[in-house]
Protein backbone atom coordinates (compact mmCIF):
# COMPACT_ATOMS: atom_id res chain seq x y z
CA UNK A 1 0.00 0.00 0.00
CA UNK A 2 1.45 3.23 -1.08
CA UNK A 3 0.45 6.83 -1.46
CA UNK A 4 1.17 8.73 -4.83
CA UNK A 5 2.02 12.49 -5.44
CA UNK A 6 2.59 14.80 -8.27
CA UNK A 7 5.87 14.81 -9.44
CA UNK A 8 7.58 18.01 -11.47
CA UNK A 9 7.23 17.01 -15.42
CA UNK A 10 10.77 18.76 -15.71
CA UNK A 11 12.13 16.68 -12.64
CA UNK A 12 10.87 13.65 -14.83
CA UNK A 13 12.70 14.85 -18.16
CA UNK A 14 15.61 15.03 -16.22
CA UNK A 15 15.78 11.14 -15.62
CA UNK A 16 18.10 9.57 -17.05
CA UNK A 17 17.75 5.31 -15.81
CA UNK A 18 14.75 3.64 -15.29
CA UNK A 19 15.06 0.31 -13.10
CA UNK A 20 11.78 -1.84 -13.30
CA UNK A 21 12.13 -4.53 -10.44
CA UNK A 22 9.96 -7.89 -10.36
CA UNK A 23 8.89 -9.18 -6.84
CA UNK A 24 8.96 -11.79 -5.51
CA UNK A 25 9.22 -13.45 -1.97
CA UNK A 26 12.67 -14.77 -2.27
CA UNK A 27 14.29 -12.29 -4.98
CA UNK A 28 14.27 -9.52 -7.09
CA UNK A 29 15.01 -9.35 -10.17
CA UNK A 30 15.81 -5.80 -11.77
CA UNK A 31 17.00 -4.43 -15.18
CA UNK A 32 17.99 -0.81 -16.05
CA UNK A 33 17.19 1.12 -19.12
CA UNK A 34 18.08 4.58 -20.34
CA UNK A 35 15.07 6.81 -20.94
CA UNK A 36 16.31 8.53 -24.06
CA UNK A 37 17.35 5.53 -26.20
CA UNK A 38 15.16 2.64 -24.16
CA UNK A 39 18.76 0.94 -24.36
CA UNK A 40 19.03 -2.23 -21.84
CA UNK A 41 21.98 -1.26 -19.71
CA UNK A 42 22.20 -4.43 -17.51
CA UNK A 43 19.91 -6.87 -15.44
CA UNK A 44 20.78 -9.15 -12.65
CA UNK A 45 19.00 -10.72 -9.77
CA UNK A 46 19.54 -9.83 -5.77
CA UNK A 47 18.39 -11.55 -2.75
CA UNK A 48 14.51 -9.71 -1.18
CA UNK A 49 16.61 -8.76 1.77
CA UNK A 50 17.97 -5.45 2.89
CA UNK A 51 21.61 -6.46 2.25
CA UNK A 52 20.27 -7.68 -1.26
CA UNK A 53 18.72 -4.25 -1.43
CA UNK A 54 21.59 -2.09 -0.58
CA UNK A 55 23.48 -3.80 -2.78
CA UNK A 56 20.95 -3.26 -5.51
CA UNK A 57 21.65 0.36 -4.86
CA UNK A 58 24.89 0.00 -4.96
CA UNK A 59 24.89 -0.85 -8.75
CA UNK A 60 22.10 1.95 -9.87
CA UNK A 61 25.14 4.09 -8.21
CA UNK A 62 27.37 2.82 -11.12
CA UNK A 63 25.31 4.01 -14.19
CA UNK A 64 23.59 7.06 -12.64
CA UNK A 65 22.99 9.18 -9.26
CA UNK A 66 19.60 8.47 -7.52
CA UNK A 67 18.03 11.65 -8.34
CA UNK A 68 18.83 10.94 -12.05
CA UNK A 69 17.17 7.04 -11.29
CA UNK A 70 13.57 6.15 -11.02
CA UNK A 71 12.50 2.87 -9.94
CA UNK A 72 9.72 0.85 -11.19
CA UNK A 73 7.60 -2.32 -9.73
CA UNK A 74 4.51 -3.57 -9.41
CA UNK A 75 1.79 -4.50 -6.20
CA UNK A 76 3.02 -7.24 -4.76
CA UNK A 77 1.27 -6.57 -1.41
CA UNK A 78 3.86 -7.37 1.54
CA UNK A 79 6.45 -8.77 -0.27
CA UNK A 80 7.19 -5.21 -1.89
CA UNK A 81 7.31 -3.11 1.28
CA UNK A 82 10.89 -3.76 2.45
CA UNK A 83 11.47 -2.62 -0.77
CA UNK A 84 9.40 0.93 -0.48
CA UNK A 85 10.81 0.85 3.43
CA UNK A 86 14.50 1.16 1.67
CA UNK A 87 13.59 3.46 -0.95
CA UNK A 88 11.94 5.92 0.88
CA UNK A 89 14.59 6.01 3.89
CA UNK A 90 17.03 7.26 1.04
CA UNK A 91 14.73 9.45 -0.77
CA UNK A 92 14.52 7.83 -4.06
CA UNK A 93 11.89 7.97 -6.98
CA UNK A 94 10.17 5.16 -7.02
CA UNK A 95 6.31 4.49 -8.65
CA UNK A 96 4.48 1.23 -7.55
CA UNK A 97 1.82 0.80 -10.72
CA UNK A 98 -1.18 -1.85 -10.79
CA UNK A 99 0.32 -4.62 -12.89
CA UNK A 100 -2.62 -4.40 -15.06
CA UNK A 101 -1.64 -1.39 -16.11
CA UNK A 102 1.83 -2.36 -16.95
CA UNK A 103 0.19 -5.44 -19.04
CA UNK A 104 -1.71 -3.89 -20.79
CA UNK A 105 0.46 -1.36 -22.39
CA UNK A 106 2.42 -4.16 -23.50
CA UNK A 107 0.27 -4.95 -26.74
CA UNK A 108 1.23 -8.54 -28.10
CA UNK A 109 3.89 -10.36 -26.30
CA UNK A 110 5.79 -14.11 -26.03
CA UNK A 111 6.91 -15.85 -23.13
CA UNK A 112 7.75 -14.40 -20.09
CA UNK A 113 10.12 -14.92 -17.40
CA UNK A 114 11.20 -12.90 -14.00
CA UNK A 115 14.92 -11.09 -15.38
CA UNK A 116 11.68 -10.40 -18.77
CA UNK A 117 8.75 -8.90 -16.77
CA UNK A 118 12.13 -6.80 -15.05
CA UNK A 119 13.09 -5.54 -18.41
CA UNK A 120 9.16 -4.96 -19.53
CA UNK A 121 8.34 -2.30 -16.45
CA UNK A 122 11.62 -0.55 -16.95
CA UNK A 123 10.68 -0.29 -20.59
CA UNK A 124 6.98 0.89 -18.99
CA UNK A 125 8.64 3.47 -17.02
CA UNK A 126 11.03 4.84 -19.27
CA UNK A 127 8.01 4.56 -22.32
CA UNK A 128 5.17 6.35 -19.81
CA UNK A 129 7.32 8.73 -17.86
CA UNK A 130 4.57 11.32 -18.29
CA UNK A 131 2.24 9.14 -16.08
CA UNK A 132 4.72 8.03 -13.49
CA UNK A 133 3.87 9.27 -9.86
CA UNK A 134 6.23 9.61 -6.62
CA UNK A 135 4.92 6.51 -4.81
CA UNK A 136 5.79 6.24 -0.24
CA UNK A 137 4.73 4.16 2.33
CA UNK A 138 1.67 5.62 4.11
CA UNK A 139 2.30 6.69 7.86
CA UNK A 140 2.53 4.13 10.48
CA UNK A 141 -0.68 4.34 12.18
CA UNK A 142 -2.36 3.51 8.55
CA UNK A 143 0.12 0.78 7.96
CA UNK A 144 -0.72 -1.08 11.36
CA UNK A 145 -4.30 -0.34 11.47
CA UNK A 146 -4.62 -2.23 7.53
CA UNK A 147 -2.44 -5.21 9.06
CA UNK A 148 -4.93 -5.45 12.01
CA UNK A 149 -7.63 -5.00 9.19
CA UNK A 150 -6.35 -7.50 7.25
CA UNK A 151 -6.28 -9.83 9.94
CA UNK A 152 -9.72 -9.71 11.54
CA UNK A 153 -11.03 -10.70 7.76
CA UNK A 154 -9.07 -13.62 7.85
CA UNK A 155 -10.42 -14.51 11.40
CA UNK A 156 -14.31 -13.82 10.46
CA UNK A 157 -14.13 -15.97 7.22
CA UNK A 158 -12.33 -18.90 9.88
CA UNK A 159 -15.24 -17.95 11.76
CA UNK A 160 -17.79 -18.12 9.20
CA UNK A 161 -16.43 -21.46 7.96
CA UNK A 162 -16.97 -23.01 11.85
CA UNK A 163 -20.12 -21.61 11.88
CA UNK A 164 -21.44 -23.40 8.56
CA UNK A 165 -19.59 -26.45 9.53
CA UNK A 166 -21.32 -26.41 12.90
CA UNK A 167 -24.85 -25.88 11.28
CA UNK A 168 -24.23 -29.34 9.27
CA UNK A 169 -23.14 -31.02 11.85
CA UNK A 170 -26.21 -30.13 13.87
CA UNK A 171 -28.21 -31.74 10.73
CA UNK A 172 -25.51 -34.94 11.60
CA UNK A 173 -26.36 -35.29 14.72
CA UNK A 174 -29.62 -36.26 14.58
CA UNK A 175 -28.28 -39.53 13.40
CA UNK A 176 -25.42 -40.56 14.73
CA UNK A 177 -24.10 -38.94 17.99
CA UNK A 178 -21.16 -35.79 17.26
CA UNK A 179 -21.53 -34.32 20.67
CA UNK A 180 -17.68 -33.74 21.52
CA UNK A 181 -17.06 -32.50 17.75
CA UNK A 182 -20.21 -29.94 17.90
CA UNK A 183 -18.89 -29.27 21.23
CA UNK A 184 -15.46 -28.39 20.25
CA UNK A 185 -16.43 -26.36 16.75
CA UNK A 186 -18.76 -24.27 19.25
CA UNK A 187 -15.64 -23.39 21.59
CA UNK A 188 -13.97 -22.30 18.32
CA UNK A 189 -16.48 -19.82 17.02
CA UNK A 190 -16.62 -18.76 21.12
CA UNK A 191 -13.02 -18.06 20.77
CA UNK A 192 -12.94 -16.67 17.56
CA UNK A 193 -15.51 -14.18 18.13
CA UNK A 194 -13.72 -13.09 21.15
CA UNK A 195 -10.18 -12.39 19.22
CA UNK A 196 -12.52 -10.51 16.48
CA UNK A 197 -14.22 -8.34 19.05
CA UNK A 198 -10.21 -7.90 20.47
CA UNK A 199 -8.68 -6.88 16.85
CA UNK A 200 -11.72 -4.16 16.51
CA UNK A 201 -11.29 -2.24 20.15
CA UNK A 202 -7.28 -2.94 18.86
CA UNK A 203 -8.32 -0.95 15.25
CA UNK A 204 -10.37 2.12 17.35
CA UNK A 205 -7.47 2.28 19.90
CA UNK A 206 -4.97 2.90 16.61
CA UNK A 207 -7.21 5.38 15.23
CA UNK A 208 -7.48 7.20 18.37
CA UNK A 209 -3.93 7.78 18.73
CA UNK A 210 -3.52 9.86 15.28
CA UNK A 211 -5.62 13.16 15.63
CA UNK A 212 -6.30 13.43 11.62
CA UNK A 213 -7.00 9.79 11.47
CA UNK A 214 -9.40 10.13 14.37
CA UNK A 215 -10.95 13.28 12.94
CA UNK A 216 -11.72 11.95 9.93
CA UNK A 217 -13.22 8.18 11.12
CA UNK A 218 -15.31 10.15 13.85
CA UNK A 219 -16.51 12.86 10.76
CA UNK A 220 -16.85 9.60 8.16
CA UNK A 221 -18.97 6.61 10.80
CA UNK A 222 -21.39 10.22 11.57
CA UNK A 223 -22.87 9.16 8.08
CA UNK A 224 -25.43 6.93 8.54
CA UNK A 225 -24.32 3.47 6.94
CA UNK A 226 -20.85 3.99 7.47
CA UNK A 227 -19.34 1.69 10.55
CA UNK A 228 -15.72 0.54 11.53
CA UNK A 229 -14.79 -1.25 8.25
CA UNK A 230 -16.01 1.16 5.61
CA UNK A 231 -14.78 4.11 7.37
CA UNK A 232 -11.41 2.52 8.01
CA UNK A 233 -11.28 0.80 4.80
CA UNK A 234 -11.94 4.29 2.95
CA UNK A 235 -9.34 5.65 5.20
CA UNK A 236 -6.94 3.28 4.01
CA UNK A 237 -8.00 3.22 0.36
CA UNK A 238 -7.67 7.13 0.48
CA UNK A 239 -4.79 7.58 3.15
CA UNK A 240 -6.61 9.54 5.16
CA UNK A 241 -8.65 11.31 2.39
CA UNK A 242 -4.96 12.50 0.56
CA UNK A 243 -5.23 10.79 -2.62
CA UNK A 244 -8.80 11.18 -3.95
CA UNK A 245 -9.67 14.86 -4.49
CA UNK A 246 -13.42 14.18 -5.52
CA UNK A 247 -16.10 11.09 -4.72
CA UNK A 248 -16.82 10.47 -8.45
CA UNK A 249 -12.98 8.95 -8.81
CA UNK A 250 -13.35 7.04 -5.59
CA UNK A 251 -16.75 5.61 -6.47
CA UNK A 252 -14.98 4.45 -9.83
CA UNK A 253 -12.06 2.89 -7.43
CA UNK A 254 -14.49 1.10 -5.60
CA UNK A 255 -16.68 0.00 -8.87
CA UNK A 256 -19.72 2.04 -8.30
CA UNK A 257 -19.13 4.31 -11.02
CA UNK A 258 -21.15 3.35 -14.13
CA UNK A 259 -19.84 3.61 -17.70
CA UNK A 260 -21.43 3.71 -21.20
CA UNK A 261 -20.83 0.94 -23.87
CA UNK A 262 -21.86 1.94 -27.02
CA UNK A 263 -20.17 2.50 -30.51
CA UNK A 264 -21.76 4.03 -33.82
CA UNK A 265 -24.73 2.84 -34.09
CA UNK A 266 -24.34 -1.07 -34.13
CA UNK A 267 -23.59 -1.50 -30.32
CA UNK A 268 -25.49 -0.31 -27.78
CA UNK A 269 -24.64 -2.14 -24.78
CA UNK A 270 -25.96 -2.20 -21.20
CA UNK A 271 -24.52 1.10 -19.46
CA UNK A 272 -22.75 -0.54 -16.44
CA UNK A 273 -19.99 -0.78 -13.40
CA UNK A 274 -16.25 -1.73 -14.57
CA UNK A 275 -14.88 -4.64 -13.62
CA UNK A 276 -11.84 -3.03 -12.45
CA UNK A 277 -12.29 -2.27 -8.87
CA UNK A 278 -11.28 -2.91 -5.20
CA UNK A 279 -14.16 -5.63 -4.48
CA UNK A 280 -13.91 -5.43 -0.86
CA UNK A 281 -14.42 -1.57 -0.84
CA UNK A 282 -17.48 -2.25 -2.82
CA UNK A 283 -18.90 -5.53 -0.92
CA UNK A 284 -18.30 -3.08 2.45
CA UNK A 285 -20.47 0.19 0.82
CA UNK A 286 -23.13 -2.40 -0.41
CA UNK A 287 -23.41 -3.66 2.98
CA UNK A 288 -23.34 0.06 4.23
CA UNK A 289 -26.51 1.27 1.31
CA UNK A 290 -28.47 -1.72 2.91
CA UNK A 291 -28.35 -0.67 6.26
CA UNK A 292 -29.30 3.09 5.05
CA UNK A 293 -32.41 2.12 3.29
CA UNK A 294 -33.06 0.82 6.97
CA UNK A 295 -32.50 3.94 9.27
CA UNK A 296 -31.92 6.43 7.00
CA UNK A 297 -35.43 8.01 6.14
CA UNK A 298 -34.34 10.08 3.11
CA UNK A 299 -32.42 7.13 1.20
CA UNK A 300 -35.26 4.80 2.79
CA UNK A 301 -37.64 6.66 0.09
CA UNK A 302 -35.43 7.68 -2.24
CA UNK A 303 -34.81 3.15 -2.86
CA UNK A 304 -38.45 2.95 -2.37
CA UNK A 305 -39.39 5.31 -4.83
CA UNK A 306 -36.82 3.98 -7.79
CA UNK A 307 -38.28 0.04 -6.93
CA UNK A 308 -41.48 1.01 -7.39
CA UNK A 309 -40.09 3.27 -11.28
CA UNK A 310 -38.81 -0.43 -11.94
CA UNK A 311 -35.70 -0.05 -11.24
CA UNK A 312 -33.10 -3.02 -10.44
CA UNK A 313 -32.83 -3.52 -6.75
CA UNK A 314 -28.84 -3.70 -7.04
CA UNK A 315 -28.63 -0.87 -9.29
CA UNK A 316 -30.62 0.92 -6.52
CA UNK A 317 -28.31 -0.22 -4.12
CA UNK A 318 -25.82 0.66 -6.19
CA UNK A 319 -26.93 4.26 -6.41
CA UNK A 320 -27.28 4.56 -2.31
CA UNK A 321 -23.69 3.30 -2.15
CA UNK A 322 -22.44 6.03 -4.66
CA UNK A 323 -24.38 8.72 -2.64
CA UNK A 324 -23.10 7.25 1.09
CA UNK A 325 -19.78 8.16 -0.59
CA UNK A 326 -20.67 11.79 -1.78
CA UNK A 327 -22.29 12.26 1.76
CA UNK A 328 -18.95 10.87 3.33
CA UNK A 329 -16.40 13.17 1.11
CA UNK A 330 -18.78 16.47 2.07
CA UNK A 331 -18.43 15.97 5.61
CA UNK A 332 -14.61 15.40 5.79
CA UNK A 333 -14.58 18.29 3.24
CA UNK A 334 -16.31 20.32 5.34
CA UNK A 335 -15.05 19.28 8.62
CA UNK A 336 -18.37 18.87 10.34
CA UNK A 337 -20.30 15.82 10.97
CA UNK A 338 -23.51 14.59 8.82
CA UNK A 339 -27.02 15.70 10.12
CA UNK A 340 -30.02 13.97 9.68
CA UNK A 341 -32.68 16.15 7.78
CA UNK A 342 -36.15 15.79 10.07
CA UNK A 343 -39.25 14.66 8.61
Amino acid sequence: MVLSGIFNSNDKVMKKVFIGVDISKNTLDISLCYGETKEMIESFQVPNTLKGIDHFIQKIRKHSSLKNSWICFEHTGNYGFLLAHKLDMIQACYSVVPAVEIKNSQGLTRGKNDIIDAQRIALYAATNVHKLRVSKLPVVPLMEIKHFLTHRDLLVRTATGFKNHLKSLLVSQQVVDLSDIIDSTRNQVDLLTKRIQQIEKQIEELIYQDDDIKRNYELATSVIGVGLQIATQMILCTHNFTTFNNPRKFNCYSGLAPFENSSGISIRGKTKTSQWRNKTMKKLLFNGAYSATRYDRQIAKYYQRKIKEGKAKQSVINAVACKIVYRVFAVVKRGEPYIKLAF
